[in-house]
């Protein structure tokens, strides 16, 4: 969703008058609120995976009285064109994807080795296939001070002083992707030693992993993870100095928040999905295993991830 902004930027750089709605999962349509260019989110009412193909048609229809003249898609699948094409939208644009030819009527074939990152292939969907592509827009999310002052008022973090250190531990696509407790633990009690503050993000499914760092670090941090809501979260994230987060959603928010975002990349490829920011490190051992894409290490040793010290990135951090 996050890489999703530069699309719309896109869109608005070149039809300054345009009108951006955009149907995704309910969950992340807090994060469209932060986004000046979307009009509104609508809900799609459907899980991962789910086909409901009698639910996408009558979801289409209910949409006709909107009048989009065109939809983009940035789902691959056949069942995400199911909508658009009911939704009697005039021009359907997506890549060809499972091949979709007829439920998209400008469909496009995608050239991965001109578009090597995720967000290119997004932002090429707003220009004509032959298009060469400029410079991305880079996401940026609004800050809303007053919710800022609510959630920071909600989580008694008032009296908070001094630079604040993000780390997001988590990785909801598995453990190939997390950096050791051990080594965000050890960082985060460099971070106290300077007088830093460390907050400790995450999902409900992180709150064991940020629960061992602050054990770790002596219950020194302040453990967020699993308490907030996505919004919340990026209320007390916009308080940090810097950031330190596996490749992770929570990575993409930081950077486009306007933070100093140190990604740790262990099985996926940091030219993929980097952390769109000027100022984003990317630290990555880049071994002949890796990246191998796995939820877990087909090796077993995990040293794409293991073998990074905590110190290298204590050195980014702390240098900024």
């Amino acid at each position: 969703m996050v890489m999703a902004q530069s699309l719309f930027m896109a869109l608005q750089e070149q039809h300054a008058e345009c009108l951006i709605d955009v149907l995704a999962p309910e969950w992340s349509l807090s994060i469209l609120e932060r986004m000046p260019e979307v009009r509104k989110g609508i809900a799609m009412p459907f899980v991962h995976g789910q086909f409901d193909f009698k639910g996408r048609k009558e979801l289409g229809i209910s949409l006709r009285s909107e009048q989009y003249d065109q939809a983009i898609l940035l789902p691959n699948s056949w069942k995400s064109a199911i909508t658009p094409y009911f939704a009697n939208i005039p021009k359907r644009t997506g890549y060809v994807g499972e091949m979709r030819w007829g439920l998209l009527n400008d469909s496009r074939k995608l050239d991965k080795k001109r578009l090597t990152k995720t967000v290119q292939r997004f932002v090429a969907l707003a220009k004509s296939p032959s298009y060469e592509l400029p410079d991305i827009p880079l996401p940026r999310l609004l800050i809303d001070p007053v919710s800022v002052g609510d959630t920071k008022q909600e989580f008694d973090l008032d009296a908070m002083k001094g630079k604040i250190l993000g780390l997001c531990p988590g990785a909801e696509y598995g453990p190939a992707k997390r950096w050791p407790e051990e080594r965000y633990a050890e960082v985060a009690k460099q971070a106290i030693q300077q007088g830093w503050q460390v907050l400790l993000f995450g999902s409900v499914k992180d709150e064991p992993v940020t629960k061992t760092i602050n054990d770790l670090a002596g219950g020194k941090c302040r453990d967020v993870a699993g308490k907030t809501s996505l919004t919340q979260a990026l209320d007390l994230m916009s308080l940090c100095d810097v950031v330190v987060s596996n490749d992770s959603g929570l990575m993409h928010v930081a950077a486009a928040l306007n933070i100093k975002t140190v990604a740790v990349y262990g099985s996926s490829d940091p030219t993929f999905t980097p952390p769109l920011h000027e100022e984003a490190e990317v630290v990555s051992l880049g071994l002949s295993c890796s990246p191998c894409f796995k939820r877990e290490c087909p090796l077993v040793h995990l040293d794409c991830l293991v073998k990074i010290p905590a110190s290298s990135i204590s050195k980014i951090v702390f240098d900024s």
